[in-house]
Order: structure tokens, then C-alpha cells, then sequence
């Protein structure tokens, strides 16, 4: 959400009188949602004064901080002998596949040792995607031959990392939103599967977005949501022209809370999501 606020400020700080749909405009293009921004232009409205652009900027960074979740802590491995096991879902060109090998590389960079599963079967360039990073990261990646059932690539996944001693599987899934029925059955069955052999896997379900893509990103989180219940999302491509501010939105609307951000194309590009820095950020 680079530089919203700032530019927010420099659309007001040379008006005499704020026009009040000139605003709303502005926060509803910084995909914050037409309920939040006319609040906040009832808010601004409501001081009964003059406002200035500071005024505006320090409303809207207020209202963005309170419809924020706390910062979580990073997922931490179960005391057992058993992975900590993430669910990757998302659709097609978000950036999902390139997210679990950022993921991966994050855990593994702090002392884990962390596995891949390429459970997108049915995309052939996604598992050769996946292998790709897992090669350049020095990351296993377990795969299985093209079409094969992701819930069996998951599950011999699953089992290789307890053999292994892994602290994190990361499940990267299908990118399909076409049929939430047949979404919901395949999920489901993943779900079914790894539970076999650890009744609490897995652990987080995230949800890959897509920050440019503003009140889509927000639809696919409804979608999802209804399919697969989410623990959390990861919002993509931060360094380009998405505002961020969809992640209050869904936020505000669902309940479900940012847990990362991709901001670069590198692997290190990725970051655990903390309130602060991205207000900060947004200066």
C-alpha cells in the first residue's frame, strides 16, 4: 500500500474545500471498499469544521488501524513428532505457486527444515514451477506423475515429512475458483487425507492474492472462504500497483487476517504481515 496516504495527501493539501465525492472516490480506488470509505467521509464530515489534509490522512490511517487484526505470531511447529502443515489455495495467476516456495524459503531460513508438496496436478507447469524453486532453494519437493489425485500427493507428502523429521509441508493446491462444488470436494478430501495421519493437519489454511486486483481479490476471499474455511491470507505483488487495501477490507468483511505479504520478485521478497510496518509503508 506504498505511498496511499501520501498520495491522498497531496490529491487535498492544495484544495480550499475538500469535495467530498472526490474523496470517497479516491479511498474506494485504494480498493478500501465502499462501506469503510463512506465512513470515513461521514467521520470527516462530522468534525464540523474545515478539513484539511491532514485531517484526512490521520481519519483514514485511525480507521485503517483499528479494522486491522494485532500481529499474529509466526506459525510455530507442534511440540510433537509431526509437521506443521500448510494448505496453499488460490486461483491461477496470483502468484500461488512462486508463494509457497517464498513460505518455504522464510521457514527455512529461520533453522526448519521444510518440505514441498506440488499438489497442483492438473497444471503440469506448476509442479516444474515448484521443482524449479525447490532446486534453486535447496528445498525438497515432492510430486507425483501428471493428473495424479492431489489428495495422494499430499498425503505421501505428508508421510515423507514425518519420516524426515520435517518441521513444516507446505501443500501447494490447484488454482481453480470455476466450480465451488467441485472445489469444496477437493479440499475437502485433502483435508480428509492429511488428517489420517495427524488429526490436527493441517494447521493454516491461506488463501494467495493478488493485491492489484483490488474488489476481485475480495470476492475470491468469499469464495474460498465458503469452500474451505481460511485461517489467514498471504497478499501478493505489494511491490507493484496494489494499494494493500483490500486486505482491510476482507478483514473488516470476513474476519480473516493477513498473515503475509510478497513484496518483490526475490525469494526474500517476503515478509510476515505486522500492522505497523504496513502503515508505515503506506506513507
Amino acid at each position: 500500500m506504498a505511498g496511499f496516504l501520501r498520495s491522498l495527501y497531496n490529491r487535498f493539501s492544495n484544495t480550499a474545500e475538500i469535495d467530498w465525492d472526490d474523496l470517497e472516490a479516491s479511498l474506494v480506488a485504494a480498493d478500501l471498499g465502499p462501506r469503510l470509505a463512506m465512513s470515513l467521509v461521514e467521520e470527516l464530515r462530522d468534525l464540523g469544521r474545515q478539513i484539511t489534509a491532514d485531517d484526512v490522512v490521520e481519519i483514514t490511517r485511525q480507521h485503517l488501524a483499528q479494522r486491522l487484526p494485532p500481529d499474529l505470531p509466526p506459525p510455530l511447529p507442534p511440540s510433537s513428532d509431526k509437521p506443521f502443515v500448510f494448505l496453499i489455495v488460490g486461483v491461477n495467476g496470483v502468484g500461488k505457486t512462486t508463494t509457497c516456495a517464498k513460505l518455504a524459503h522464510w521457514l527455512q531460513r529461520r533453522g526448519s527444515l521444510t518440505y514441498l508438496a506440488a499438489a497442483d496436478t492438473f497444471r503440469a507447469a506448476a509442479t516444474e514451477q515448484l521443482l524449479r524453486w525447490g532446486q534453486r532453494l535447496d528445498i525438497p519437493v515432492i510430486t507425483g506423475p501428471a493428473n495424479a489425485d492431489p489428495s495422494s500427493v499430499c498425503f505421501n507428502a505428508h508421510q515423507q515429512a514425518i519420516r524426515d523429521g520435517a518441521r513444516y509441508l507446505i501443500c501447494d493446491t490447484a488454482g481453480r475458483l470455476h466450480n465451488r462444488h467441485n472445489l469444496m470436494e477437493e479440499l475437502s478430501k485433502i483435508r480428509r487425507t492429511l488428517a489420517k495421519q495427524d488429526p490436527a493437519a493441517p494447521h493454516l489454511t491461506l488463501l494467495v492474492l493478488d493485491a492489484s486486483t483490488g474488489s476481485n481479490a475480495l470476492q475470491q476471499a468469499k469464495e474460498f472462504h465458503k469452500a474451505s474455511p481460511l485461517d489467514g491470507f498471504i497478499l501478493t505483488k505489494m511491490d507493484g500497483s496494489g494499494k494493500g487495501g483490500v486486505a482491510v477490507a476482507i478483514h473488516e468483511q470476513l474476519g480473516i487476517p493477513p498473515r503475509f505479504l510478497g513484496t518483490g520478485e526475490e525469494p526474500a521478497d517476503f515478509a510476515l504481515f505486522q500492522r505497523a510496518r504496513f502503515l508505515e509503508d503506506m506513507i
